[in-house]
Protein backbone atom coordinates (compact mmCIF):
# COMPACT_ATOMS: atom_id res chain seq x y z
CA UNK A 1 0.00 0.00 0.00
CA UNK A 2 0.86 4.01 -0.72
CA UNK A 3 2.31 5.67 2.66
CA UNK A 4 0.25 6.56 5.21
CA UNK A 5 -1.88 9.42 5.68
CA UNK A 6 -1.68 8.98 9.11
CA UNK A 7 1.22 6.64 11.21
CA UNK A 8 1.45 6.19 15.01
CA UNK A 9 3.96 4.20 15.96
CA UNK A 10 4.46 3.16 19.30
CA UNK A 11 2.72 6.11 21.37
CA UNK A 12 3.05 6.18 24.53
CA UNK A 13 1.68 9.05 27.07
CA UNK A 14 1.91 9.53 30.95
CA UNK A 15 -0.18 12.42 31.90
CA UNK A 16 1.40 14.85 34.65
CA UNK A 17 -0.20 13.12 37.77
CA UNK A 18 2.22 9.51 36.72
CA UNK A 19 -1.34 8.37 35.00
CA UNK A 20 0.06 6.26 31.61
CA UNK A 21 -3.01 7.10 29.50
CA UNK A 22 -1.27 5.98 26.04
CA UNK A 23 0.29 2.40 26.14
CA UNK A 24 2.32 1.36 22.63
CA UNK A 25 -0.26 2.67 20.53
CA UNK A 26 0.18 1.57 16.60
CA UNK A 27 -1.91 2.71 14.28
CA UNK A 28 -2.64 3.55 10.34
CA UNK A 29 -4.79 5.41 7.94
CA UNK A 30 -4.28 5.15 4.74
CA UNK A 31 -5.07 7.75 1.85
CA UNK A 32 -8.91 8.14 1.33
CA UNK A 33 -10.21 5.42 4.02
CA UNK A 34 -12.63 6.17 6.42
CA UNK A 35 -11.52 4.67 9.50
CA UNK A 36 -13.48 4.02 12.63
CA UNK A 37 -12.21 4.56 16.25
CA UNK A 38 -13.96 2.51 18.80
CA UNK A 39 -13.80 2.01 22.48
CA UNK A 40 -15.47 2.75 26.27
CA UNK A 41 -15.26 5.88 27.80
CA UNK A 42 -11.71 6.36 29.22
CA UNK A 43 -10.28 4.05 26.66
CA UNK A 44 -7.75 7.15 25.95
CA UNK A 45 -8.99 8.10 22.70
CA UNK A 46 -9.15 11.84 23.37
CA UNK A 47 -5.90 11.57 24.30
CA UNK A 48 -4.68 9.92 21.16
CA UNK A 49 -6.62 12.31 19.32
CA UNK A 50 -4.97 15.55 21.03
CA UNK A 51 -1.36 13.92 19.48
CA UNK A 52 -2.30 13.61 15.89
CA UNK A 53 -2.31 17.80 15.29
CA UNK A 54 0.38 18.22 18.41
CA UNK A 55 -1.38 19.32 20.86
CA UNK A 56 0.27 16.75 23.26
CA UNK A 57 3.37 15.45 22.60
CA UNK A 58 4.07 11.76 23.06
CA UNK A 59 6.22 10.60 26.05
CA UNK A 60 7.32 7.77 23.58
CA UNK A 61 6.69 6.68 20.07
CA UNK A 62 6.01 8.84 17.38
CA UNK A 63 3.24 10.73 15.11
CA UNK A 64 3.56 11.14 11.53
CA UNK A 65 0.75 13.14 9.11
CA UNK A 66 1.48 12.85 5.29
CA UNK A 67 5.19 11.40 5.98
CA UNK A 68 5.90 14.42 8.43
CA UNK A 69 6.74 13.86 11.99
CA UNK A 70 5.45 15.90 14.25
CA UNK A 71 8.09 18.05 15.80
CA UNK A 72 8.80 22.14 16.64
CA UNK A 73 9.25 22.90 12.94
CA UNK A 74 6.60 20.99 10.79
CA UNK A 75 3.95 21.52 13.39
CA UNK A 76 1.45 24.49 11.77
CA UNK A 77 1.91 22.60 8.55
CA UNK A 78 0.94 19.08 10.73
CA UNK A 79 -2.08 21.35 12.12
CA UNK A 80 -3.18 22.28 8.64
CA UNK A 81 -3.18 19.06 7.22
CA UNK A 82 -4.82 17.36 10.18
CA UNK A 83 -8.17 18.93 10.87
CA UNK A 84 -10.26 18.08 14.41
CA UNK A 85 -13.85 18.39 14.86
CA UNK A 86 -14.63 17.94 18.39
CA UNK A 87 -17.14 16.85 20.39
CA UNK A 88 -19.24 20.17 20.51
CA UNK A 89 -19.46 22.61 17.85
CA UNK A 90 -19.65 25.82 19.82
CA UNK A 91 -16.03 24.94 21.13
CA UNK A 92 -14.99 25.74 17.17
CA UNK A 93 -17.90 28.48 16.52
CA UNK A 94 -17.12 31.69 17.57
CA UNK A 95 -17.61 35.04 14.90
CA UNK A 96 -20.41 36.64 14.37
CA UNK A 97 -21.41 34.97 11.28
CA UNK A 98 -20.98 31.28 9.96
CA UNK A 99 -18.68 32.95 6.95
CA UNK A 100 -16.49 35.02 9.38
CA UNK A 101 -15.92 31.14 11.30
CA UNK A 102 -15.57 29.29 8.22
CA UNK A 103 -12.75 32.07 6.84
CA UNK A 104 -10.71 32.35 10.01
CA UNK A 105 -8.76 29.31 9.78
CA UNK A 106 -7.31 30.22 6.17
CA UNK A 107 -7.05 33.33 7.27
CA UNK A 108 -4.79 32.97 10.09
CA UNK A 109 -2.62 30.91 7.71
CA UNK A 110 -2.45 34.07 4.93
CA UNK A 111 -5.00 33.50 2.82
CA UNK A 112 -7.05 36.24 2.07
CA UNK A 113 -9.25 38.15 -1.10
CA UNK A 114 -10.76 35.89 -3.76
CA UNK A 115 -9.08 32.72 -2.93
CA UNK A 116 -9.81 33.25 0.54
CA UNK A 117 -13.99 33.54 -0.28
CA UNK A 118 -13.69 30.47 -2.58
CA UNK A 119 -12.53 28.55 0.50
CA UNK A 120 -15.24 29.55 2.41
CA UNK A 121 -17.58 28.98 -0.54
CA UNK A 122 -16.48 25.31 -1.13
CA UNK A 123 -16.42 24.41 2.61
CA UNK A 124 -20.19 25.30 3.18
CA UNK A 125 -20.87 24.15 -0.12
CA UNK A 126 -19.48 20.38 0.69
CA UNK A 127 -21.94 20.35 4.20
CA UNK A 128 -24.68 22.01 1.85
CA UNK A 129 -24.47 25.22 4.49
CA UNK A 130 -24.11 27.92 2.11
CA UNK A 131 -27.24 29.61 2.25
CA UNK A 132 -26.14 30.40 5.98
CA UNK A 133 -22.99 32.25 5.12
CA UNK A 134 -24.20 35.50 6.68
CA UNK A 135 -26.05 34.06 9.39
CA UNK A 136 -25.18 33.83 13.25
CA UNK A 137 -23.98 30.57 14.44
CA UNK A 138 -26.19 30.34 17.75
CA UNK A 139 -29.78 31.03 15.67
CA UNK A 140 -28.32 27.35 13.87
CA UNK A 141 -29.84 24.20 15.08
CA UNK A 142 -27.10 21.79 17.15
CA UNK A 143 -27.32 19.88 13.68
CA UNK A 144 -26.37 22.33 11.35
CA UNK A 145 -23.89 24.05 13.44
CA UNK A 146 -22.00 20.45 13.40
CA UNK A 147 -21.82 20.93 9.49
CA UNK A 148 -20.42 24.50 9.85
CA UNK A 149 -18.19 23.19 12.19
CA UNK A 150 -16.78 21.09 9.66
CA UNK A 151 -16.88 23.41 7.17
CA UNK A 152 -14.24 25.45 9.43
CA UNK A 153 -12.12 22.52 9.05
CA UNK A 154 -12.50 21.86 5.71
CA UNK A 155 -11.51 25.51 4.84
CA UNK A 156 -7.97 24.60 5.69
CA UNK A 157 -8.19 22.09 3.03
CA UNK A 158 -6.43 18.99 5.25
CA UNK A 159 -5.41 15.61 4.43
CA UNK A 160 -7.32 14.02 7.34
CA UNK A 161 -10.23 14.96 9.20
CA UNK A 162 -10.85 13.28 12.57
CA UNK A 163 -14.55 13.90 13.79
CA UNK A 164 -14.84 13.11 17.87
CA UNK A 165 -18.00 11.97 18.48
CA UNK A 166 -19.54 13.40 15.42
CA UNK A 167 -23.08 11.90 16.13
CA UNK A 168 -23.62 12.99 19.60
CA UNK A 169 -26.98 15.00 20.06
CA UNK A 170 -27.84 14.65 17.10
CA UNK A 171 -31.71 14.18 15.73
CA UNK A 172 -31.97 11.38 13.60
CA UNK A 173 -32.46 13.45 10.48
CA UNK A 174 -29.67 15.43 11.44
CA UNK A 175 -27.72 12.17 11.81
CA UNK A 176 -28.40 10.76 8.56
CA UNK A 177 -27.80 14.43 7.04
CA UNK A 178 -24.34 14.02 8.96
CA UNK A 179 -24.13 10.48 7.05
CA UNK A 180 -24.37 12.07 3.41
CA UNK A 181 -22.04 14.81 4.10
CA UNK A 182 -19.28 12.95 5.12
CA UNK A 183 -19.85 10.13 3.14
CA UNK A 184 -19.29 12.67 0.15
CA UNK A 185 -16.01 14.05 0.97
CA UNK A 186 -13.32 12.82 -0.70
CA UNK A 187 -11.05 13.02 2.34
CA UNK A 188 -9.16 10.50 4.95
CA UNK A 189 -11.25 10.47 8.20
CA UNK A 190 -11.08 8.87 11.40
CA UNK A 191 -14.53 8.79 13.56
CA UNK A 192 -13.82 8.53 17.07
CA UNK A 193 -17.53 7.45 17.78
CA UNK A 194 -19.68 5.40 20.42
CA UNK A 195 -22.51 4.85 17.94
CA UNK A 196 -21.81 1.77 16.80
CA UNK A 197 -24.22 1.53 13.39
CA UNK A 198 -22.92 4.77 12.39
CA UNK A 199 -19.64 3.51 12.26
CA UNK A 200 -20.78 0.43 10.53
CA UNK A 201 -22.66 2.60 7.81
CA UNK A 202 -19.45 4.68 7.05
CA UNK A 203 -16.41 2.58 7.79
CA UNK A 204 -15.41 -0.34 6.41
CA UNK A 205 -12.79 -0.66 8.87
CA UNK A 206 -12.85 -0.28 12.62
CA UNK A 207 -10.34 0.06 15.43
CA UNK A 208 -11.03 -0.74 19.27
CA UNK A 209 -9.30 1.13 21.93
CA UNK A 210 -9.44 0.02 25.82
CA UNK A 211 -7.08 1.34 28.40
CA UNK A 212 -4.72 2.98 26.53
CA UNK A 213 -3.88 0.24 23.99
CA UNK A 214 -5.16 -0.46 20.35
CA UNK A 215 -6.87 -4.09 21.05
CA UNK A 216 -8.32 -5.11 18.14
CA UNK A 217 -8.61 -3.89 14.00
CA UNK A 218 -10.46 -5.53 11.52
CA UNK A 219 -13.72 -4.52 9.22
CA UNK A 220 -15.88 -3.10 10.98
CA UNK A 221 -18.52 -6.19 10.18
CA UNK A 222 -16.52 -8.20 12.17
CA UNK A 223 -15.50 -6.22 14.71
CA UNK A 224 -19.32 -5.17 15.67
CA UNK A 225 -19.96 -9.53 14.59
CA UNK A 226 -17.46 -10.59 17.94
CA UNK A 227 -19.66 -11.14 20.42
CA UNK A 228 -16.83 -12.18 23.28
CA UNK A 229 -14.62 -9.09 21.83
CA UNK A 230 -17.47 -6.47 21.87
CA UNK A 231 -18.54 -7.64 25.80
CA UNK A 232 -14.88 -7.74 26.93
CA UNK A 233 -14.62 -3.58 25.56
CA UNK A 234 -18.00 -2.68 26.91
CA UNK A 235 -18.97 -2.26 23.61
CA UNK A 236 -22.82 -2.48 23.15
CA UNK A 237 -25.27 -2.40 19.68
CA UNK A 238 -28.49 -1.61 19.71
CA UNK A 239 -31.42 -3.93 20.91
CA UNK A 240 -32.11 -6.35 17.70
CA UNK A 241 -29.10 -4.94 15.80
CA UNK A 242 -27.39 -7.26 13.58
CA UNK A 243 -24.76 -5.75 11.72
CA UNK A 244 -24.00 -8.14 8.99
CA UNK A 245 -26.98 -7.43 7.79
CA UNK A 246 -26.66 -3.66 7.25
CA UNK A 247 -22.89 -4.54 6.50
CA UNK A 248 -23.60 -7.66 4.04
Amino acid sequence: MSEPSLEVLGLSYVYPDGHQALHDVDLHVHHGERVALLGPNGAGKTTLLLHLNGIFRPAAGTVRVAGLDITDESLMEVRRRVGIVFQDPDDQLFMPTVGQDVAFGPANFGVEGEELDRRVTEALGAVSMVDALERAPHHLSYGERRRVAIATVLAMRPEILVLDEPTSNLDPASRRELIDVLRGLPITQLLVTHDLPFALELCPRALVMDEGRIVAGDATVEILSDEALMKTHRLELPYRFDPRELGS
